[in-house]
C-alpha cells in the first residue's frame, strides 16, 4: 500500500533527526543516512522480484537469477572505477555521476518490462549495479567524515541503520507501484518510483560537503599493493566481509525461488521473509557500535560466524515459511557482524594516500565473490534443490572460523 511507502519515508526522516540530535551526528553522516535508503531501494526490489519476474520473462529458468547476478557483477566492475573517481574528481561528483547511472537503469528497466525484454531487464539490472557500487563507496564517506578513529565503528553503525528503511522501501514500491503502469507482466510502476526516489536523492546529495579531489602529481604515493594485501590484517579485514556478503547473497538470491517457485508459498510470504532479512542486516546497527565497544571487533566477527553455522542447521530442518524466516533472519543479523567487521578493520591496514587504491581492490573482490556466488545460487537450486543450496555453504563457513582463530591468534589487531 503506498500508505505504507509513505510512513516508512516519514520514519526515515524522522529518525535523521532525532539521531543528529542524540549522537550529534556531523552534517555528512546526516545526509547520507537519509539518502542511502532512498538509493538502495532498488537493490531489494531486484532481490525481490528480480528471479520471479525474470522466470516469466526468460524461457531457460536456471538463468532466472541472472539479472540479480548482473546487478551485483556491475558492483563489482565499477567498485575500481567508483574509487578512482571519487580520487580524481571528489566524492560528491563521483557519487552524483553513480546516482545518475542508477537512473538509467530505472529507465531501462520501464522499457523492459513494457516489452517483456528479458535481454533489456538484465541490462537494466547491471546499470543498478553501477550504481550500488558507488552507494557502497558511502561508507567511506562516513568514515572520513568521522573525526576520531574510535568513532568509526558507530558511525558505521549508524549509517547501515539506515538500510533498515530501504528493507521496507524496496519491496513495498515493487507491489505497491506493480501495476500503476500498464505492461505484460506489470513492475513497470515500480521502477518508476525508484526513479523519483533516485532524483531526490541527488537534490539533497548536493548539500553533502566534499572533499576535495586528489591532485595527481606524476608521483607514485603508498606501498605497493602486494605489501598491503600480505598484512594479516587486511586479509581478516577483507575476507571477512567478502565471504559474508557472498553467503548472504547466496542464500538470499535463492530463497524467492525456492520459497515461491519451487515450494509454492504465496508472494506476501515470499516479501514478508525478504524483508524481514534485509531489516535484519540493519536492525542490529542500532546496538552494534555499543557493542564493539563492550566485546571488541573480535568477538563480533566470532558471532557472525557462528550465527551463519545456525542459519544452516534451521535451513536443513524444513522448508516451511517459518524456517525460511529464521533462517534469513540470522543470515541478516549474521552479515551485519561479519561486513561491519571487516569494513572497521580495513582503514587500519592503509594509509591516507593508499585509500582509494585499497578501498577499490577490497570492494572489487567483495562484489566479485557476491556476484560469483549469487550466479551460482540458480544453478545449484535448479540442480540440486535448496539442501544443496545449503550444503554447498558449508566449506566457506569453515573458512570463516578459521579466520577468525587467525584474527584472535593476532595480538596486535
Amino acid at each position: 500500500m503506498l500508505s505504507n511507502v509513505v510512513i516508512t519515508l516519514v520514519l526515515l526522516i524522522t529518525t535523521a533527526f532525532i539521531l543528529k540530535k542524540w549522537l550529534a551526528l556531523p552534517h555528512n553522516i546526516f545526509l547520507l543516512f537519509i539518502i542511502q535508503p532512498l538509493v538502495m531501494a532498488s537493490s531489494p526490489v531486484i532481490v525481490f522480484i528480480g528471479g520471479i519476474l525474470s522466470s516469466e520473462l526468460s524461457t531457460d529458468k536456471s538463468l532466472a537469477t541472472l539479472p540479480i547476478t548482473l546487478m551485483i557483477v556491475g558492483v563489482a566492475t565499477a567498485a575500481i572505477p567508483a574509487a578512482m573517481l571519487a580520487k580524481k574528481l571528489g566524492r560528491k561528483a563521483a557519487t552524483l555521476f553513480g546516482f545518475s547511472l542508477g537512473l538509467v537503469g530505472c529507465v531501462l528497466a520501464m522499457i523492459a518490462t513494457q516489452i517483456a525484454s528479458f535481454t533489456l531487464f538484465s541490462l537494466a539490472s547491471l546499470s543498478l549495479g553501477f550504481c550500488a557500487a558507488f552507494v557502497q563507496q558511502l561508507r567511506f564517506a562516513a568514515i572520513e567524515s568521522t573525526k576520531n578513529q574510535e568513532d568509526v565503528p558507530s558511525m558505521l553503525s549508524v549509517l547501515m541503520l539506515s538500510g533498515i528503511f530501504s528493507a521496507f522501501l524496496g519491496p513495498e514500491i515493487a507491489v505497491t507501484a506493480k501495476d500503476w503502469i500498464s505492461s505484460p507482466h506489470g513492475y513497470t510502476g515500480s521502477f518508476a518510483f525508484i526513479a523519483v526516489l533516485l532524483v531526490i536523492a541527488m537534490i539533497i546529495f548536493t548539500q553533502f560537503d566534499g572533499a576535495k579531489p586528489i591532485i595527481n602529481t606524476g608521483k607514485k604515493s603508498g606501498r605497493a599493493m602486494k605489501d598491503i594485501i600480505s598484512q594479516p590484517l587486511f586479509i581478516i579485514a577483507m575476507l571477512s566481509a567478502a565471504i559474508g556478503f557472498a553467503l548472504m547473497s547466496y542464500l538470499m538470491t535463492a530463497t524467492p525461488i525456492s520459497m515461491h517457485h519451487m515450494h509454492g508459498h504465496s508472494l506476501l510470504d515470499t516479501k514478508w521473509v525478504i524483508q524481514s532479512h534485509i531489516a535484519a542486516m540493519f536492525v542490529p546497527s542500532l546496538f552494534t557500535g555499543w557493542l564493539v565497544k563492550k566485546i571488541g571487533l573480535k568477538h563480533l566477527m566470532f558471532i557472525g560466524t557462528l550465527l551463519y553455522a545456525v542459519v544452516a542447521v534451521i535451513a536443513y530442518s524444513g522448508m516451511q515459511v517459518i524456517h525460511y524466516w529464521w533462517a534469513l533472519l540470522l543470515l541478516g543479523v549474521g552479515w551485519n557482524f561479519l561486513f561491519l567487521t571487516g569494513t572497521s578493520l580495513l582503514p587500519r591496514s592503509y594509509h591516507e594516500d593508499e585509500k582509494h587504491k585499497v578501498q577499490a581492490f577490497n570492494d572489487f573482490v567483495i562484489f566479485g565473490c557476491q556476484a560469483s556466488a549469487s550466479l551460482l545460487a540458480g544453478v545449484v537450486l535448479y540442480q540440486f534443490g535448496w539442501a544443496g543450496v545449503v550444503t554447498s555453504s558449508l566449506p566457506f563457513i569453515a573458512i570463516l572460523l578459521l579466520l577468525c582463530i587467525k584474527y584472535y591468534r593476532q595480538k596486535a589487531l
